[in-house]
């Protein structure tokens, strides 16, 4: 597909290619929906097999944050980044201070974050040529790392996804496998384990799962062995496009409940098969939407009290999309989209009205 029928496709504003030869940068930013405010989202750095790939895939998480930026009641709109590059090879200050010099250059209308393969210093160094980031370090007034508030708000999704399937929103004696060992799936792995779930974990990474296992008790799977186990909730806490037509059939679990972006590889397709087969699935941009929320009060002066109490509200939102989903009878990832839409489209009314902030 050309670049242009891609935006068209899933309703794009602006899609911007950076590549610069003296640092090896090579970029997408995308910026899906301003209608609440300026873009905000991820830099994400990830080895892609072409091009193609990589607009694909920051046109979909693009997306993606204007949803969750509208169902979180933030006023900002969704966009997103990807470098193409090996994270753990081709990092350097050079290449972010040259991707924070063409972030700068969209003024304002795109804010970054770290997102996987990025940490807390590769967006101080994007910082140094641009104030449009967020996401870094305390020592120089940020959040840090948003992982803690973005496991807590999955925490929180998955009690209100037990409330709603099993009538009480206690975890404990829940089996629960978590496909990943990254940041998030650590802290999540520790309140869950508080909450004396029983853990199944897995991830390609030995060194992950050792850091998780030095904190909670697990059991260990293999990467290819992940969907073969039977379970209360599954949650997805690595890369995106994990729910498709080979990996729906095989689903033992009564919930899908994770951080990972993007879960669903056809929304319209494999949320109806969820929908079939009873498994309630929480629409992934509204359980992992404490990273923003995080990220988001970074920009009106970090408390990490703050951003933890807005995380709370996961739980609400969640339990208000699975109403809709069960009284309309269409799949979670639809009524959660309802939600997000209804109000882009009233606060989409307000802006039209003429104030000094229209100059």
């Amino acid at each position: 597909m050309l670049n242009f029928d891609l935006m068209e496709e899933f309703g794009h504003e602006q899609l911007v290619f950076c590549s610069n030869k003296e640092s090896g940068l090579k970029a997408v930013i995308a910026i899906h929906d301003t209608t609440l405010g300026p873009a905000i989202g991820g830099t994400r750095m990830w080895k892609y097999t072409s091009v193609e790939e990589a607009v694909e895939d920051v046109l979909r998480l693009a997306r993606g944050m204007t949803y969750k930026s509208s169902i979180a009641g933030l006023n900002f709109g969704g966009g997103n980044a990807v470098i193409i590059g090996d994270s753990s090879k081709q990092k350097s200050e050079l290449l972010f201070r040259t991707f924070g010099k063409f972030i700068d250059g969209l003024g304002g209308r795109y804010i970054t974050a770290e997102d996987v393969g990025t940490t807390v210093k590769d967006m101080e160094y994007v910082r140094m040529e641009t104030k449009y980031v967020t996401g870094i370090s305390k020592a120089l007034g940020g959040s840090g790392d948003p992982a803690p508030v973005t496991a807590y708000g999955v925490y929180v999704g998955m009690k209100a996804c037990a409330k709603a399937k099993w009538g009480n929103d206690s975890l404990e004696n829940k089996k629960i496998v978590i496909q990943g060992a990254g940041q998030v799936a650590q802290h999540l792995c520790e309140h869950l384990y508080n909450d004396n779930a029983e853990l199944i974990i897995s991830d390609i990474s030995e060194e992950k799962i050792n850091k998780v296992l030095n904190s909670v008790k697990a059991d260990v799977v293999d990467p290819k062995d992940i969907y073969n186990n039977e379970a209360d909730i599954f949650s997805p806490c690595a890369l995106g496009a994990i729910l498709n037509d080979n990996t729906i059939p095989k689903m033992k679990c009564e919930i899908i409940a994770g951080s990972a972006n993007n879960q669903l590889q056809n929304e319209d397709k494999h949320g109806k098969m969820l929908l079939d087969k009873d498994i309630l699935y929480a629409p992934d941009y509204v359980i992992n939407a404490g990273g923003l929320m995080n990220v988001s009060n970074e920009l009106e002066g970090y408390r990490q009290d703050r951003a933890l109490k807005h995380a709370d509200s996961i739980y609400d939102i969640l339990t208000r999309v699975i109403k809709i989903s069960q009284e309309e009878n269409i799949p979670t990832h639809k009524a959660s989209n309802k939600i997000a839409e209804e109000r882009l489209l009233q606060i989409g009314g307000i802006r039209k009205i003429y104030s000094s902030k229209n100059k």
